[in-house]
């Protein structure tokens, strides 16, 4: 592999080698290693050492000599050359539809500083033209690649001469289709990680483990300057980031100085209408102004906090000056801009369209409105009203007022005349943004449906399990580049199944697990049999296999096997696998509660203390796994509290260690007891815990020092990790400081930072926990801040889950705390479980987002999984053309039951290829589409600003809507309709609704920090139903169905008559309950019957409703309301919705609990539904 490099590149990489080789010996010794990582201020032990540089010393004998050290560097650079190739093409593919044509390199060359005439693009083209047809597909730039290099302008590299950009017969000119050039692209490390290393140090140039607690570096331009300026940076110093051969021609291009303000260009002449109506035309926006930032980003799925090293070529990346023009071209330039997109270009500004942030900015003097809202929120805080209640844009006049953005030029009213012929509902349909508001597309009439495969695929998995963005798979890579809405799919894989559909569970025996020899993918329902039984054929990869001796049976006439109906895997599309002994690592290990609980004073006032205690002694007799179920318990203050419950004791033993900076565990084999044998010790534990700290006064937190307490005690069977936090971490290991009240912080590019953990020991007692099969549960309680971001990451990377309780009172939280505290502990849990998505051969999934920590390429470690949790993956194509009809996908969990049986679940589907962007949009999922631009969105707010995020979601809707426009330009060409498919009726909706919540919406006065960060670790592990219901709310009316004798109570029924969420919505006679999943407000109208509240809240109906409960009355009414309350949390048991009662008019309490909370209105979220659907009609229109 080393003789396909240069001589020059080899002479860089004897140069690095000599770096390390301090004494010239031709050999890197174990000590050479050593110094040059003690260099870096680090200091890994011994066996640490050895460990790396047994991965490199390919002949055994204790030393890398050249030739190793060679080979490595040579394997590493193959790597990253057809990732490199990939974003080069992408460069000069504009509009991304797979190929290069003369204007688009004409474009790219002139942005790069070169003018080319038309015959010169054209010669060049011609060059690389192989097929003759006037364009440069990927696999024609990939061949040109291996001859041909470009400079580009400004670049310095010595081995290459310097010349003009001009075509030559002679092959003397440069050429974009290279693969030697500088790239635009990803800097993130293309080294697999190694999930054993523990060390925490960086690792040398050739190693292929992870280096541990640090981060990879992400790419940031240079403060604004001049324009057209070149930075030329100094070599950086030697660093575990620097290592390997000396850079050339590295270079990074300025971003310039640009105006937050995007200024309109005057609409182009009127031409003929393309209908025979004639119409007004339509004002055109000019196109937004790019934001200064790199639009891709190292890939955002969930590797470990230890990132590997990465030995990719500098980037170089165009100014936005040097892109282009801030307005659309003749050709759409839109750019894909979440992490871990297949058909993203990293590190290139695009030219995202603004989202309109708050009308209440945090740049707009030192005042800032009170934080909005959420459904992850309980405290009351002052409210202040928009400035209008009343959507903007369905009046004349009415117009928004943004910071960031010029104001609309037309109301929605103004457009009417454009739509007042067209209907919605058609298919393909389109918006009639002319219609009143109610008018719009909403999901009011139940949960937004999906389209079935029953008859194509009728053994599928139910869509519970599996989702995929779109059905119809793209048959080629460059129709999936003109699907802008990211193929993926979203996995529950333990999602609770409906009564009578029960995953039927299959043991093999003696005959062992059935599997494809080469894809190792397990037999189902799409396999196929032949030579009379004797062999199967695989549906992933088409390998014909031996069909085992026990397994034999006769196919009938119709090829069928005779039992065929005893076999639920070849017949159910999910199948639950008992695994024999060789899918174990170790014995099964009985299910372990760790509990980690905050005694500082405010958790002992707040009642916090008391409430937990309870609920867990209420669960003992139902925990999962019982009578093998482990138990155990730490408590701490400023200083840490062991308990010792052996069972011959009659009370637990307490015992504190105070010294935080040698934490040791006392008695480490009676700190985890069978809870079985000692029942009593634990109860009388439990009974006793809120008066032992009911008069601590203490108000220091060493949860660090007992976090690695808890873990060294756990480390032997593994488990899951419940913390009840309280009280910042103040002591020892992990303590944290205020760092969300800087409001200079937001709209910079430190506010993201905000949002990730501060120290990096979190993420590495993740990685820990992880390896040690360990889950943890974050509660977080306090009425001050408490850095989540921090406290989150531990649930973020071990398959876990973050509850958040703000400002939490015993007598308001107690019902939520004790059902949320009581699912975790007795719903069915798979322990021990890693997670494989398998698909056939030329698509792969590319990225994976959720709650999880990824082991390899493709294999999620989840130390504990249940039917709350959710992950999604994206999905590319590998081949440029698939020969297949059908696309089959596989999800493997293998895990351990509670009882202690080791397991695989499996999900079987099967999607049609097709050929025709249309069929792709008819089969589009919007629930998962949703699902995963979620993840992809929150995902990004954690490296750039939360606008840029929002920004984000609007670019893919306006590119996926007017890629479909452009489908129907002959037959829809009229400028005031916005064509759309029936599929995606509801996703400009709930793309507005996701830029409104709690992890993207506002700046720093919308949402307070903790509650966003609480609410974006929540979002990540949500099933798409929750997701959806928590995004689009239910707003229904029950005062007519009290009054009723007979309401119809029935859950689904009442969701049939959701209201959208608007004032308008809202009659000041009736009442409405609104319900998000995670809480109940009930609005009562001013002008509500007064016998009606009486009946419902007694004689205090006319008072303060925060001091009301809703306590069950001797009357038919409040019956019947506590009934439907009930029956809404039975539907969906995963939270416990809090209830709030308001009255008209009542503020802040109004407001802060409903009015903010109604998508379709403008808000201090953002804009209103009917201005967000003109906004797209607007860019769609640009370039359309």
């Amino acid at each position: 592999m080393a003789d396909a490099l240069t001589e020059e590149q080899i002479a860089e990489f004897r140069e690095a080698f000599c770096l390390i080789d301090r004494d010239s010996d031709g050999v890197i010794t174990v000590e050479e290693l050593a110094t040059v990582i003690q260099s870096l201020n680090e200091h890994p032990t011994k066996e640490e050492i050895q460990e790396m540089m047994n991965e490199v010393d390919a002949d055994g004998d204790g030393t890398v000599d050249f030739e190793e050290f060679l080979s490595i560097m040579a394997r590493k650079m193959k790597e990253n050359v057809a990732e490199e190739l990939k974003e080069a093409f992408k460069v000069f593919d504009r509009d991304q539809d797979g190929f290069i044509s003369a204007i688009e390199l004409r474009n790219v060359m002139l942005n790069l500083g070169e003018r080319l005439s038309d015959e010169e693009a054209e010669q060049m083209i011609r060059e690389a033209d192989l097929d003759g047809d006037g364009l440069v597909s990927y696999e024609e730039f990939e061949i040109k690649s291996n001859w041909q290099k470009i400079v580009f302008m400004g670049t310095e590299n010595p081995n290459l001469p310097n010349h003009s950009l001009r075509p030559s017969s002679a092959l003397q000119s440069a050429s974009p289709f290279l693969s030697s050039a500088p790239v635009v692209g990803s800097e993130a490390s293309v080294f697999r990680p190694a999930p054993q290393a523990s060390s925490q140090f960086p690792a040398p140039p050739f190693a292929s483990g992870p280096v541990m607690g640090s981060e990879v570096p992400a790419f940031r331009p240079p403060p604004p300057g001049r324009p057209n300026e070149i930075v030329r940076p100094t070599p950086p110093p030697l660093s575990s980031s620097s290592y390997g051969p000396p850079t050339t021609g590295f270079q990074r291009f300025q971003n310039p100085a640009m105006s937050s303000i995007g200024q309109a260009v005057p609409p182009p002449p009127a031409g003929p209408p393309a209908g025979p109506i004639t119409l007004p035309p339509v004002p055109v926006l000019s196109q937004p102004l790019p934001p200064s930032l790199p639009m891709g980003s190292p890939d955002c799925t969930n590797i470990p906090p230890s990132q590997p090293f990465s030995l990719s070529r500098p980037n170089v990346q165009p100014s936005s000056a040097q892109m282009g023009p801030s307005y659309a071209t003749a050709r759409g330039t839109f750019q894909p801009s979440f992490p871990g997109d297949a058909n993203g270009q990293p590190n290139t500004v695009a030219q995202a369209p603004p989202m309109h942030p708050s009308s209440f900015s945090s740049q707009q003097g030192g005042y800032a409105p009170p934080a909005a809202p959420s459904p992850f929120l309980a405290q009351q805080r002052s409210y202040a009203p928009a400035p209008s209640m009343t959507p903007s844009g369905l009046y004349p006049g009415a117009q928004m007022q943004h910071h960031g953005i010029a104001p609309p030029t037309a109301t929605s009213q103004g457009l009417a005349e454009d739509f007042s012929s067209l209907s919605l509902g058609s298919a393909p349909g389109s918006y009639d943004t002319g219609l009143d508001a109610e008018a719009l597309p909403r999901p009011l009439d139940g949960d937004v449906e999906i389209k079935s495969f029953s008859e194509m695929y009728p053994m599928n998995c139910s869509s519970k399990f599996l989702r995929l963005t779109t059905s119809g798979i793209p048959n080629s890579q460059s129709l999936a580049s003109r699907w802008h809405l990211s193929l993926g799919a979203v996995v529950c894989p333990l999602a609770e199944a409906p009564a009578g559909e029960e995953v039927p569970v299959v043991n093999f025996a003696t005959t062992g697990i059935i599997r494809c020899k080469r894809c190792r993918t397990y037999v189902n329902p799409y396999v196929t049999f032949t030579d009379n039984g004797r062999k199967w054929r695989c549906n992933m990869c088409s390998l014909l296999n031996d069909v085992q001796g026990d397994y034999f049976a006769h196919l009938d006439a119709s090829g069928r096997r005779v039992d065929l109906d005893q076999r639920p895997e070849l017949l159910k599309g999910s199948i639950e696998l008992i695994a024999p002994a060789e899918y174990m690592v170790r014995p099964p290990m009985p299910p372990l509660y760790f509990f980690l609980i905050d005694v500082s004073i405010s958790a002992a006032k707040s009642g916090m203390l008391e409430v937990v205690a309870q609920t867990i002694k209420s669960c003992l007799d139902n925990l999962p796994g019982y009578p093998r179920t482990h138990i155990g318990f730490i408590t701490y203050d400023s200083t840490i509290h062991f308990y010792n419950m052996k069972a011959s004791l009659l009370q637990p033993q307490m015992m504190v260690i105070s010294d935080l900076d040698d934490v040791f565990v006392p008695l480490p084999d009676d700190l985890l007891v069978n809870l079985s044998e000692s029942r009593n010790v634990v109860e009388a534990f439990l009974d006793s815990l809120p008066s032992m700290f009911q008069d601590n006064m203490n108000v220091e937190s060493a949860f660090g020092p007992a976090l690695k307490a808890a873990f060294t005690v756990m480390g032997k069977l593994g488990g899951k990790l419940l913390i009840f936090q309280n009280t910042l971490p103040s002591l020892g290991l992990g303590r944290l400081r205020l760092r969300g009240d800087d409001i200079r912080v937001y709209g910079t590019d430190k506010e993201h930072l905000l949002r990730v953990p501060e120290d990096p020991f979190y993420k590495q007692m993740a990685a820990d926990f992880t390896k040690y099969q360990i889950a943890v549960n974050v509660y977080a309680f306090s009425d001050k801040y408490t850095d989540i971001a921090s406290l989150g990451t531990l649930a973020k990377y071990t398959g876990g889950q973050v509850y958040y309780y703000p400002s939490f009172q015993s007598n308001v939280h107690k019902d939520k705390l004790t059902h949320e505290l009581s699912r975790d502990l007795t719903r069915e849990t798979a322990w021990e479980a890693v997670m494989r998505i398998r698909c056939s051969k030329g698509v792969r999934f590319t990225s994976y987002h959720g709650n999880f920590m990824l082991r390899s390429t493709d294999l999620l470690a989840l130390p504990a999984v249940d039917c709350d949790k959710a992950y999604a993956a994206q999905l590319s194509l590998e081949d440029t053309l698939l020969t297949t009809q059908t696309v089959y996908f596989q999800v493997a969990l293998l895990y351990t039951s509670s009882s202690g049986e080791r397991r695989i679940r499996v999900h079987t589907a099967a999607a049609p290829v097709v050929a025709d962007l249309g069929e792709m949009y008819r089969l589009a999922d919007t629930g998962a589409i949703i699902s995963l631009f979620s993840r992809l969105a929150i995902e990004k707010s954690l490296s750039y600003k939360l606008e840029d995020a929002r920004n984000a979601v609007q670019l893919r809707i306006v590119k996926a809507l007017r890629e479909y426009r452009n489908l129907y330009a002959v037959q829809h060409r009229l400028s005031g309709r916005m064509i759309y498919p029936e599929s995606l009726k509801f996703l400009p909706l709930y793309g507005l609704a996701l830029c409104k919540s709690a992890p993207l919406r506002g700046g720093y006065g919308d949402v307070q920090l903790d509650e966003r960060c609480a609410a974006g670790f929540t979002m990540m592990a949500l099933p798409v139903k929750k997701l959806l219901k928590l995004l689009y709310p239910n707003l229904i009316r029950v005062d007519d169905l009290l009054l009723n004798s007979y309401p119809q109570t029935d859950e689904s029924d009442m969701t049939k008559k959701r209201r959208s969420l608007t004032v308008k919505s809202l009659d000041t006679r009736g009442l409405y309950i609104f319900d998000d999943g995670f809480r109940f407000v009930i609005w009562f109208g001013g002008s509500l019957s007064p016998d009606m509240g009486r009946n419902l809240l007694g004689e205090d109906f006319s008072g303060d409703n925060s001091k009301v409960s809703l306590s069950p009355r001797d009357n038919d009414m409040s019956r019947k309301l506590l009934k439907m309350l009930h029956k809404f949390r039975e539907s969906d048991p995963s939270y416990f919705q809090l209830l709030h009662l308001v009255r008209q008019g009542e503020q802040p309490r109004e407001g802060f609990f409903l009015l903010m909370n109604l998508v379709d209105d403008q808000n201090v979220g953002g804009i209103s539904y009917a201005d967000w659907i003109l906004q797209l009609h607007r860019q769609v229109q640009q370039n359309a």
